[in-house]
């Protein structure tokens, strides 16, 4: 009896032991990355048990992991969870002034502080779990989704798998398809990619966070090995000795461009500073290790330059900052990955010219940004020299998250479907916030529906994300703030009322002009543009469209309002119970609420409407 006794035990502890291995989940998210983690807050907020994995002990990635807590681009942008984590930094330090320490970037933070309020952030999201620690070991896809295993022995079966790693490796261990390198001028017609194709990916940086210790204090490091000045000629102006060189900052701006509170600096300088080419995605995991050690080699050398050449030796590696015995950041910063084969590819015709292109892939914006397309290759004498065009602010097509070959799979971070030159503004950390966002409600939605992220609605995606006041439009002019900011966007993702884009230096912007007038003829265009069996008839093309022509160009289109089954829709039809307004011109904000409904329209994953 004792015997059956202990053997009932046992089996009862076997079953105990393997149960706390395996987990069920409604969706995995395989990296804690900067999108990994506002993926995670997203689908959690809409319900749904998710869970995220992480192979270091932080969350935020190239956000606080790699230390790039400079905030470039989307300042007057701020969409959905990057908007909520920029207020939160501004609340901790004490106000948007507090936070703009540098001259390139206008959000700054200690690295920790970012961490802690990311993990505040899904701390209060009881559907969200996190484990660190744990990387990938096998995956393979199931009938119900995918079952993966990772390195703490732990077993996760997932409805939907989003893959929020840095290099994109979940992707390519399932086998989706993808490109790396640098496409050729023919590919996409792009005029300012270089003429053939080549493998060259951008340069990387192993950043660093140094610390003023006071006027009096000496924190030289050691000399590294292998150290020699002229590595940093030309790194700024008063050390150079090619008056031809370009870009010449004067010294002191290497310890203001990217100030962060509290006295510290991040080091991440392009300019013959601490950038490092090593093309990791193709590597092996040993590989990979020696490359970053190479890199962190060359940080080091220019910390040592820092402090002795351009006599900032107060400043060393901040002490305070991360959980690592050298003091460096947890990870690399990648600022290119794979790039899967999606359902769209955007290229920069896309951004510069997106009203007039065959996929008008801006009716299906997911996120949007306003910086410029940004390539490193300086450390790299095999990359060609490319001179960018200005372009437009812009937005991201939600097709580009959403992998061809596989079913349950979802595509964040910087591995979404581009073009090569259009990563070198997709990679931007507001921009990848919100590509996260998206992928977490994507994600989210999918499960809630029972279908595959393929088959989801691109117009019920997007209605989600302006509940959270994500952009759909890169309109510049009008925040969120605004009394009819959600009919904007709504009208904006149909195409009836384009914005103008405009390059303004390292800021591009999208105006909308919410309280100018439209002409007749512009206003039909667009509407036809919309529906393309639209024919007016009987109304004059003034310069100045009119409350009653508006009218009367609605009532001849209430025949195409049948298909779309939402009340919005028929709100169109509404007319103005003011006679005198009827003689006056219509703004573009009053045309925006009348046909905010008119998004009710379905669109394919391309922006042509269904």
């Amino acid at each position: 009896m004792k015997k059956i006794f202990l053997f009932v035990i046992c089996i009862s502890l076997f079953y105990q032991v393997n149960a706390q291995k395996s987990q069920q989940t409604d969706v995995l998210i395989i990296g804690g990355s900067t999108s990994g983690t506002m993926a995670g807050i997203q689908s959690a907020r809409m319900g749904v048990k998710t869970i995220i994995v992480e192979e270091t002990p932080w969350l935020g990635g190239m956000l606080t992991s790699a230390g790039v807590s400079a905030i470039d681009g989307n300042h007057n942008m701020p969409s959905g969870l990057w908007g909520e984590f920029r207020e939160q930094v501004r609340n901790y330090y004490g106000g948007a002034d507090k936070v703009s320490t540098g001259w390139v970037s206008n959000t700054l933070f200690e690295p920790s502080v970012g961490q802690n309020i990311l993990r505040k952030m899904c701390d209060v999201e009881k559907n969200l779990s996190l484990t660190f620690d744990a990387k990938l070991i096998d995956i393979k896809q199931v009938k119900t989704g995918w079952q993966v295993k990772f390195s703490d022995e732990k077993t996760i079966q997932t409805k939907i798998l989003i893959d929020a790693t840095e290099l994109g490796d979940v992707a390519a261990k399932v086998g989706i398809k993808y490109n790396l390198g640098m496409d050729a001028q023919s590919t996409y017609n792009e005029s300012i990619a270089p003429e053939k194709a080549n493998n060259v990916i951008q340069d990387l940086t192993y950043g660093a966070i140094l610390k003023d210790y006071g006027p009096n204090a000496d924190k030289t490091l050691p000399k590294p090995a292998n150290y020699s000045v002229s590595e940093f000629n030309c790194a700024c102006k008063e050390f150079c000795d090619n008056p031809n060189a370009k870009r010449q900052n004067p010294c002191a701006s290497l310890m203001t461009y990217a100030k962060l509170p509290n006295g510290k600096v991040l080091i991440n300088w392009p300019i013959n500073g601490n950038d490092y080419y090593a093309n990791m995605v193709v590597m092996s995991e040993n590989e990979r290790q020696e490359a970053i050690k190479a890199a962190k080699a060359v940080t080091l050398r220019f910390v040592y330059f820092l402090q002795t050449e351009l006599g900032f030796k107060n400043f060393g590696l901040a002490d305070d900052e991360y959980p690592t015995a050298d003091k460096l950041p947890l990870i690399p910063y990648h600022r290119e990955s794979r790039r899967i084969d999606g359902l769209v590819r955007m290229n920069v015709n896309h951004i510069e010219k997106p009203f007039v292109q065959a996929q008008p892939l801006y009716r299906t914006g997911i996120a949007v940004g306003d910086y410029a397309i940004d390539h490193h290759h300086d450390k790299n004498p095999a990359a060609p020299d490319l001179h960018f065009v200005p372009v437009p602010s812009f937005n991201i097509p939600l097709g580009s998250i959403i992998p061809k070959q596989k079913s349950n799979f979802v595509v964040a971070e910087k591995s979404i479907s581009v073009s090569n030159l259009v990563n070198g503004a997709s990679r931007l950390q507001p921009v990848v916030m919100q590509i996260g966002q998206a992928a977490g409600a994507l994600a989210a939605y999918s499960v809630l529906n029972k279908i595959s992220p393929e088959k989801a609605s691109v117009r019920a995606i997007q209605k989600i994300l302006l509940q959270s006041k994500v952009y759909l439009m890169p309109y510049f002019d009008v925040p969120p703030t605004h009394p009819n900011w959600e009919a904007i966007q709504r009208v904006g993702a149909t195409g009836i009322l384009k914005g103008v884009g405009q390059s303004v230096n390292w800021s591009n912007r999208t105006w909308f002009y919410p309280d100018s007038t439209i002409s007749t003829h512009e206003f039909l265009v667009g509407l036809n543009d919309f529906e393309p069996k639209f024919i007016c008839k009987g109304v004059s093309e003034q310069k100045k469209m009119t409350f009653a022509e508006f009218e009367a160009i609605l009532s001849q289109f209430k025949q195409f309002l049948s298909s779309i089954k939402s009340p919005l829709a028929q709100n169109i039809l509404v007319k103005s119970n003011s006679s005198d307004k009827q003689i006056l011109p219509i703004t573009r904000s009053e045309i925006a609420v009348r046909l905010a409904g008119l998004m009710e329209k379905e669109v394919d994953f391309e922006g042509k409407c269904k």
